[in-house]
């Protein structure tokens, strides 16, 4: 069989629907309304109906207490809840205090970690919904300009 330019454009073509498939599909997930939310009551309020938490030390959120670099900063969190369906990451003084959801599946380990963007010093917010409720636990964190310390 001959290859022609004709089925080399096919190919292509069929390449780029498959290639733009996966953003297509998490786009029309993407909650826009939540990330858009200039505070932290009201994006909680958008994304789980209530901006109620129960404070827990189940909830294990690793966060340096002092960023250096507010652009990046590493967070870790870790939970001995059962039945977690979602986790939140809330920065409070941030413009867009949302800085990320995360939906677990039923039987995965409910481990997160990520890096989030943070304009100044702030409290940091890790959000846990359950199939029994809402739990949070928080750190203030630091952030420092050009990694002086002041």
């Amino acid at each position: 069989m001959q290859i022609t330019r004709r089925m080399i454009v096919r190919g292509g073509l069929a390449l780029l629907t498959l290639a733009s498939l996966p953003r297509i599909l998490l786009a029309a997930a993407w909650p826009q309304a939540v990330f858009s939310s200039s505070a932290a009551d009201e994006a909680l309020k958008t994304w789980l109906g209530t901006d109620a938490t129960t404070p827990t030390d189940r909830i294990d959120l690793k966060i340096p207490q002092i960023a250096e670099n507010g652009a990046v900063v590493p967070v870790t969190i870790n939970t001995t809840l059962e039945n977690v369906q979602s986790i939140g990451i809330v920065v409070k003084n941030n413009p867009r205090p949302m800085a990320a959801t995360f939906e677990i599946p039923p039987g995965t380990l409910p481990k997160i970690a990520t890096r989030i963007k943070m304009g100044e010093t702030s409290e940091v917010m890790a959000v846990v919904k359950t199939d029994s409720g809402i739990y949070s636990a928080s750190s203030e964190v630091k952030v420092t300009i050009g990694g002086c310390g002041g």
